[in-house]
């Protein structure tokens, strides 16, 4: 369509701190709390992580993926400060995935092309309406129809294209709306921290910082022969990114990669008959939900461990026919992850005895 070859707008509309949101529609006396959604904190002496946190609790420090210890002590220090006591919920995602199956039923009528980028994000293509004022007109629609169906919010960005659009909707929340048209990129994205940029980990970061590179205006000089010296293939897309390129298509044709369950042990263990016990528990309910999801099988499975040291590391077996989804596949997945962990619990792995504070199963590469 020639509209498209012209220009294209494109949405990415990220629900507000969305399973704490959902939790204080359900509970309306949490409205007015900090709320942190995640593993139960125990006094501080919990595992595990956040999963959200309201914008309340926000303001204490507390984030997705930290230490659900820390955020107790957060929330404990805001609490001697005269703050409210923060409320902490573990999650409830039969909940949630209801909720998001009705928000992104609402979200796609409002699209040419619809992608549901997770259980809380989503990406539409309204090329067809060729101007962004028309595109902010329809969002701000689709914000107050979220909002009276579902009483929740929503952040919204509007670019030329995805990259944009996602780093857009982050500018303003809770309940923002960003229009970034495609002569305001450069000016936009150039003295934004460079951790905005999808791929740029803390561990990227540091090295670019070592380097004295701090915005994306600095990494916009580095030659693009540099960025692949640095970081291989991936820095011809970095070259790309910083300087707002991006023309992956909105399109919900595609097909997950993995599934994979995780544990937080309540205490460190190097129990082998807990740990393979947890590990079937775990290939049990991966392949029920490749079941459910009918995928007819993986070629790639995947065991992660974490020490109590928080030494983290993954071991994975390739299969050169794959493991179908048939009456067997439960046994041969229950094989291959006890053959990929028994090494950790010997000199092979783990010569030092250490025990474990996490494990994880993926079964990768699904088809």
């Amino acid at each position: 369509m020639e509209y498209l070859q012209l220009m294209r707008i494109i949405v990415h509309v990220d629900m507000d701190a969305f399973y704490a949101a959902v939790e204080e529609r359900l509970n309306p006396a949490l409205r007015d709390l900090p709320v942190v959604v995640g593993a139960d904190p125990k006094e501080g002496k919990g595992r595990g992580v956040v999963t959200t946190a309201n914008y309340r609790a926000r303001k204490f420090g507390i984030r997705s993926a930290l230490p659900i210890s820390r955020a107790w002590r957060f929330a404990e220090t805001a609490r001697g400060r005269g703050e409210p006591a923060t409320v902490f919920i573990q999650p409830n995602m039969p909940l949630y995935r209801e909720v998001s199956g009705r928000i992104m039923q609402i979200v796609q009528r409002y699209a040419d092309a619809f992608e549901e980028a997770s259980i809380d994000e989503a990406y539409l293509d309204v090329s067809s309406l060729e101007h962004f004022a028309a595109a902010r007109q329809r969002m701000m629609r689709l914000k107050g129809e979220i909002c009276d169906l579902e009483g929740l919010g929503c952040s919204v960005g509007i670019a030329p294209n995805k990259l944009i659009a996602k780093i857009a909707s982050d500018r303003q929340k809770p309940d923002g709306l960003t229009v970034i048209e495609p002569e305001q990129v450069a000016d936009f994205l150039s003295p934004l921290p460079l951790r905005v940029i999808p791929g740029i980990g803390p561990k990227s970061e540091h090295f670019l910082h070592e380097r004295n590179l701090r915005t994306v205006e600095d990494l916009r000089q580095v030659p693009e022969s540099a960025l692949v010296e640095w970081f291989g293939k991936w820095g011809n897309r970095l070259f790309e990114k910083v300087r707002g390129i991006d023309d992956s298509e909105v399109s919900n044709e595609w097909t997950r990669k993995s599934l994979g369950e995780q544990e937080t042990f309540a205490e460190d263990t190097g129990n082998q008959a807990l740990v393979t016990e947890r590990l079937d528990r775990m290939a049990e309910r991966i392949i029920a939900k490749l079941k459910a999801k009918e995928f007819k099988g993986f070629r790639t499975v995947t065991v992660t461990v974490r020490f109590s040291d928080f030494q983290t590391t993954n071991r994975s077996r390739s299969l050169k026919d794959g493991i179908r989804i048939d009456d067997d596949a439960l046994r041969r997945l229950q094989e291959a992850a006890l053959s990929l962990i028994l090494p950790f619990f010997d000199a092979r792995e783990n010569p030092r005895a250490k025990a474990f504070r996490l494990i994880g199963l993926r079964a990768e590469k699904l088809f």
